[in-house]
């Protein structure tokens, strides 16, 4: 059995519930024009920023959904769904418009990530598929950006395929990586997939099956000239004296050693001690083995001479904010704005624009979020993506995007950037006629609900 969800399978990786409102609004005969907007609700605790990925790539293929017969074949035997409803969504074709952060964005509780404008019952069905590409790639973004900063200049290294959630998420997590500013993978699916450089050096078993870990070195560096040898098997110190000696005495070619566990500040400047004494001062020196960013920072803060971090599982499934309060919701409905009020749960209702408003040095500082057709100082940043079902413009590039992602972090506040949580967050305010329209809807809904009691 296959273990993802090839194209003319995608329109049933959904939720029941999507289906069968659907069918309800089909029999009901509902499908004027409605708007979606997907945003968060609340900044993670142990984030300042969360970095926009996936919402082009996803919008790009919700617009090529559809239902072919064998997967209405596959419904019709749930007994659910009338014959009528199931020729529907075999003739099934989004014809809606889609607006989009540009890949890379900087994205802050409320504001869109897209909007989706289409007749109701199309923008419903794309729900759970458009909230589960996002949400995925949105949170290991946010997360590899944290590592990057971390790292202060140095490259990092993704070693987490192994214990990420599904082979899906491996993949999909590589483009997130490539966006945030990782230098490479060693997911080679990945890394050929989405042109992000393929990493990696040997395993401890490697050097564990040889008979005497000098002859694994010398093999190793032989076959592969300019390597990183793995050098803490047995005895670390003893490793780099091992690797001195193949460089200096027999000419092998070692670009790097890497430490995998115990202390790795005090084995980095004990290595990088043995490495310079011995003139070896090009070598560099890699670390692994559990890390994730603040790790990452107290190495550098103690002066452990690291070149580049290769992280894994606390990256790969973003171990300390692995979800983020993702929402999908309706905020106009047949030329009427339309909101949800529930305790803690407020939503803006109709069409929306965010602005990216800077100072006089061309730092943000702060945004603003208005109605569609509204007007306001700064950059708009919702852009329009699919049009009457159909892409309006290329593709995102990853190279592009990566690119994006460097100009924002040149710009945002730099208490964003810390590892720590910031003293504030980064302000984002609603337009007057927003906050006066939701007041109105509000009131509607009141005098609508007393009436109906009455």
């Amino acid at each position: 059995m296959d273990l993802s969800a090839d194209n003319d399978a995608l329109g049933l990786l959904t939720d029941l519930y999507e289906l069968t409102m659907l069918q309800a609004y089909w029999h009901e005969g509902m499908n004027d024009t409605a708007t979606f907007s997907l945003f968060y609700r609340q900044m993670p605790a142990q984030r300042n920023v969360i970095l926009a990925c996936g919402q082009e790539y996803a919008a790009r293929r919700v617009s090529q959904l559809h239902f072919p017969s064998r997967q209405v074949s596959r419904l019709k035997t749930l007994d659910l769904f009338q014959d009528d409803f199931l020729q529907w969504l075999k003739d099934f074709r989004f014809s809606g418009h889609i607006h989009c952060l540009p890949e890379g964005t900087p994205v802050f509780p409320q504001e869109p990530l897209l909007e989706i404008t289409a007749p109701l019952m199309e923008a419903q069905l794309l729900e759970s598929l458009l909230m589960n590409v996002v949400h995925l790639e949105t949170v290991l973004a946010s997360k590899a950006l944290r590592m990057v900063l971390a790292a202060d200049g140095r490259p990092v290294v993704d070693f987490g395929m192994r214990r990420m959630h599904g082979s899906d998420a491996a993949l999909r997590g590589v483009r997130a990586y490539r966006a945030a500013g990782l230098a490479g993978t060693s997911n080679v699916l990945g890394g050929l997939q989405h042109g992000l450089p393929l990493r990696g050096t040997m395993a401890h078993s490697y050097i564990q099956a040889h008979d005497d870990e000098l002859d694994a070195f010398r093999a190793y560096a032989r076959l592969y000239p300019g390597t990183t040898l793995l050098v803490d098997t047995y005895d670390s110190r003893a490793g780099v004296e091992k690797v001195i000696h193949l460089v200096r005495n027999e000419g092998l070619d070692v670009g790097a050693i890497r430490l995998d566990s115990g202390d790795l500040s005090q084995q980095a400047k004990d290595a990088r001690h043995q490495l310079d004494d011995a003139g070896l001062q090009q070598i560099r020196i890699l670390v692994s083995g559990g890390l994730d960013e603040y790790r990452i920072a107290g190495l550098l803060a103690a002066g452990a001479p690291i070149n580049g971090f290769g992280v894994g599982t606390s990256m790969g499934a973003s171990s300390d904010a692995p979800t983020l309060d993702l929402a999908y919701k309706l905020t106009d409905y047949a030329g009427r704005p339309r909101l949800k009020n529930s305790p803690g749960k407020q939503l803006h209702p109709g069409r929306k624009q965010v602005w990216r408003q800077t100072d006089e040095q061309g730092h943000y500082q702060q945004d603003r979020i208005t109605a569609r057709d509204e007007q306001s100082e700064g950059e708009p940043l919702l852009q329009p993506v699919i049009q009457e079902g159909e892409p309006c413009r290329e593709a995102p590039d990853l190279a592009v995007t990566r690119e994006n992602v460097a100009r924002h972090l040149r710009k945002l506040p730099e208490a964003l950037l810390s590892l720590n949580p910031a003293q504030s967050g980064y302000p984002v305010a609603f337009s007057e006629r927003l906050q006066t329209l939701r007041e109105t809807v509000l009131r509607e809904l009141e005098d609508s609900s007393q009436n109906s009691g009455a």
